[in-house]
């Protein structure tokens, strides 16, 4: 079961470091698509059921502070 922990983890700080990079790069352009594209999968992802299988942090408080960290990009 631990395995499964581990593999739930990456998925999640993956989403978070690709979110994360979007959000940087939208502060430099905020027009470019491929990160327009990632914000919008990211955050699909982060409300979805799939999600709240993985783990138990609140997606909507995550985006929220991963804004706040990144400048307050709001999409």
């Amino acid at each position: 079961m631990q395995s499964c922990e581990h593999l739930a983890n990456a998925i999640v700080l993956r989403a978070v470091g690709d979110y994360r990079e979007a959000l940087q790069a939208l502060e430099v352009n905020p027009r470019y698509p491929p990160a327009l594209h990632t914000v919008s999968e990211v955050e699909r992802f982060f409300r979805s059921g799939w999600f709240s299988i993985l783990t138990t942090v609140n997606g909507a408080l995550l985006m929220k502070k991963l804004k706040e960290e990144c400048g307050e990009y709001d999409s």
